[in-house]
């Protein structure tokens, strides 16, 4: 099979330069818990480009320089989800301290570890911050019954 329906998203990890702290956002909407902000890339519309949107959209600031560091995908059935990962330290504007997604808040890794997290943001925000990893392939496997994380 060499074509196959897909949905394509997007996270962004922003760092404040000054205080080397990460903008996350405790979603109350779908996929609830801490994660980075993100959401999806709408038809014709670039990777990059959906990227800075969502950001906007649920954060109020406008990031610029932002850079792929890795992926996650899994399959079902014959349907790939794809979550593109990007990172940034450029960002101008006012934040929202909330949006219909959640309230936004900088936070240090540390704190952010020890917080109520998005299912899975853990291992992604390994992803996010390895220079050695930058792909998590979620596989199911009917022997265990069990979801594996393979990490590239």
């Amino acid at each position: 099979m060499r074509q196959c329906r897909a949905e394509l998203t997007n996270m962004c990890m922003i760092e404040d330069p000054a205080t080397g702290k990460l903008l996350v956002q405790d979603r109350k909407l779908s996929w609830k818990g801490v994660a980075f902000p993100g959401g999806h890339v709408e038809p014709g519309e670039s990777m990059t480009a959906a990227v800075v949107r969502e950001v906007f959209e649920e954060t109020g600031l406008t990031v610029s320089n932002v850079r792929l560091c890795g992926c996650k995908s899994w399959w079902e059935q014959d349907f790939c989800y794809l979550v593109f990962f990007y990172r940034t330290d450029c960002f101008s504007g006012e934040l929202l301290n909330e949006s219909e997604e959640g309230r936004n808040f900088w936070a240090a890794e540390e704190e952010i570890r020890r917080m109520k997290l998005a299912p899975g943001f853990g291992r992604m925000l390994d992803v996010f911050q390895s220079d050695a990893i930058n792909e998590e392939f979620l596989r199911w496997d009917p022997e265990t019954n069990e979801t594996l994380h393979e990490f590239y």
